[in-house]
């Protein structure tokens, strides 16, 4: 039996820092407690339903590619095991095992960098338009969803509400400096073409996804989630043809009933049909099987909850 989807968390005894369009974050002092609840934003805005395992689903994604990537790039996360965190958070492991992580606070980066590895969504609109990709000029002839001659770091601004805008490495540059500009684009660039080529072997193309990046006592750390459904465009890697959109292993299911409603995209989002979100639940958990290339923790799926945050073998990953 399905989970009931946690869209909401009110931890007694935490200090609540932000609620965001999917995350609850506590500080705890010397540290954050990132909390992934199943909430399911579309078109932003936060809809009504939430989606039974998402949240587990990000948290042990972002847990394995900030194990795997560790050799790259150091991160902020210290543990997503609810037996080693603080007494006061552990009270609460019934509601936190599998969606929660430990980390270290860090100054984030006012900027998204975003990587792109093929032509699809808002590039593709871009390219159509001017030939190019955020002012980066392209070879005249590209399909749709077609490989790019080369990885683009396009930036964008983090917008705390609304969209993120896309501006160019000259505009990132100016607002977190020349050498920080040049050193995220770097660091963004080989995060990705160590997942990409992962996820290539796991069956999945990684076609774009964005990164946030912070500073903790001078060293820079990779943040927020990583390389998940919700930060990257997944596609199956067998049946993949360029000149049209691709399927997805991401909210696409709710995305194309929402559009054939005639929804505004104005809050309150219509609530969704049980089918729409059992289909988005298994995409979901099929990005994960197929990215870890493990089955999803039994505890996932028992109530109550055993506490186990991760698979013992992610412990024998390469660094």
């Amino acid at each position: 039996m399905p989970e009931v989807p946690v869209t909401k968390t009110d931890l007694d005894g935490l200090t609540l820092h932000s609620r965001g369009k999917v995350r609850d974050i506590y500080d705890l002092g010397e540290h954050l407690l990132v909390v992934t609840t199943d909430r399911l934003s579309a078109f932003d805005v936060v809809l009504p339903d939430g989606i039974p395992y998402k949240g587990k689903v990000l948290t042990g994604i972002s847990e394995f590619w900030f194990r795997l990537l560790e050799g790259i790039t150091p991160h902020h996360l210290l543990t997503t095991d609810v037996a080693e965190m603080p007494p006061a958070v552990r009270r609460h492991a019934s509601v936190l095992a599998g969606r929660s992580m430990l980390v270290k606070k860090a100054t984030v980066f006012p900027v998204e960098c975003v990587v792109r590895g093929y032509l699809s969504g808002s590039g593709w609109k871009d390219y159509k338009a001017t030939g190019a990709v955020c002012g980066i000029p392209l070879p005249a002839g590209l399909r749709e969803s077609e490989k790019l001659p080369q990885t683009l770091f396009t930036p964008s601004t983090k917008a705390t509400v609304g969209h993120d805008e896309n501006i160019d490495f000259a505009q990132m540059a100016s607002i977190v400096g020349a050498k920080a500009a040049e050193d995220l684009r770097d660091r963004s660039l080989a995060v990705y073409k160590a997942a990409a080529e992962h996820a290539w072997a796991k069956g999945i193309i990684i076609a774009d996804t964005k990164f946030e990046w912070g500073t903790t006592n001078g060293e820079v750390l990779l943040v927020d989630e990583v390389l998940t459904p919700d930060s990257s465009r997944f596609w199956p890697r067998d049946g993949y043809a360029p000149g049209k959109g691709q399927p997805s292993y991401d909210k696409q299911f709710v995305r194309d009933w929402l559009e054939a409603e005639k929804w505004d995209k104005k809050p309150p989002a219509p609530r969704l049909p049980q089918e729409v979100i059992a289909k988005t639940s298994e995409k979901y958990l099929e990005a994960y099987r197929r990215i870890t290339g493990l089955a999803e923790p039994a505890c996932w799926l028992a109530e109550p909850a055993c506490g186990l945050a991760e698979p013992a073998c992610w412990k024998d990953l390469p660094k």
